[in-house]
């Protein structure tokens, strides 16, 4: 059996978990739109940005399950992992949460998760 100071130990410890996964989902609910920039082609790589707009194009990349996009002119990288939940229609508007980087000399802004891709009919 635990003593009285390994169960307060445990105790403090499980609350401290509970806090910080509470405040990471909060973060990622809310807090989002706060930090991120809006999209401009000077924005150093690795910028959390947000880039509203309607889709150009889509391509399917030559390797993988890949999509890139161009919305508003700018470069979308969408890995296999977030279209596999999305279904994309050319001029369909959008609002996406991504990091910027350069890839092959290009800017484009890289979509992480399923989640940060809103698609509005």
């Amino acid at each position: 059996m635990l003593e009285r100071q390994e169960k307060t130990a445990l105790f403090v410890l499980v609350c401290v978990v509970a806090i910080i996964l509470a405040a990471h989902l909060l973060f990622d609910a809310f807090a989002m739109p706060l930090v991120a920039a809006r999209y401009s082609g000077d924005l150093p790589d690795g910028t959390l940005v947000i880039l509203e707009g309607s889709i150009e194009e889509i391509r399917k990349t030559a390797s993988g399950g890949h999509i890139i996009l161009t919305v508003n002119g700018t470069t979308v990288f969408l890995p296999e992992n977030v279209v596999a939940t999305l279904e994309l229609h050319e001029n369909a508007s959008v609002t996406l949460y991504g990091t910027v980087e350069t890839y092959r000399g290009k800017r484009e802004v890289v979509v992480n998760s399923p989640r940060d891709i809103q698609v509005h009919r």
